[in-house]
C-alpha cells in the first residue's frame, strides 16, 4: 500500500489538531486540579504538540526548495529568522526543557515543565498558529 506524501497543511492541519487537544486538557487541569495524571497528560501532549510544530517546520522549508535540518535547534532558528516564531529564545527553553525532562524521573521535573507548558509553550505555540495561518494563508 503505498502512503502520500506528507505536505506541510497536512502537517499544520495535524499541528492544530494537537494544540487544541492540550489546550482541552490543561483546560481540565486547571478546573479539577493539576494532580500528577493531569501533569503526565499535559506533558505527553505537549511533546507531541512540540514534534508536529516541528515536522509543520520542516515541511514549509521543503515547500519553499531549502534542504532539511540536522535538528529541532537549527529548525527553531531558521524558523525564527523567517518569522514563523516570535521567540526564538523561548523555543530553544522548549527544546532544553524536553531534554531535561525524563519520565523515569519524572518528578524531578515534572511541575516545573508542567508550569512552563501553561504559562509559556502555550502562547508560542499559539503565535507559531497564527503566523503559520497567515505564511500558508
Amino acid at each position: 500500500m503505498k502512503t502520500l506524501p506528507v505536505t506541510c497543511e497536512k502537517c499544520f492541519l495535524d499541528f492544530q489538531e494537537s494544540l487544541d487537544e492540550l489546550q482541552d486538557l490543561i483546560r481540565l487541569g486547571k478546573q479539577h486540579g493539576m494532580d500528577e495524571k493531569s501533569q503526565k497528560r499535559i506533558i505527553r501532549s505537549f511533546e507531541v504538540t512540540h514534534e508536529l510544530a516541528l515536522k509543520t517546520i520542516g515541511e514549509y522549508f521543503k515547500k519553499m526548495g531549502r534542504p532539511a535540518f540536522s535538528g529541532p535547534r537549527d529548525a527553531t532558528i531558521e524558523a525564527f529568522n523567517e518569522d514563523l516564531i516570535d521567540d526564538g529564545k523561548g523555543w530553544l527553553d522548549m527544546i532544553i526543557d524536553r531534554i531535561k525532562y525524563d519520565p523515569r524521573y519524572a518528578e524531578v521535573h515534572e511541575k516545573e515543565l508542567s508550569k512552563n507548558i501553561i504559562h509559556k509553550y502555550l502562547l508560542l505555540f499559539n503565535n507559531f498558529e497564527r503566523n503559520m495561518k497567515e505564511n500558508l494563508g
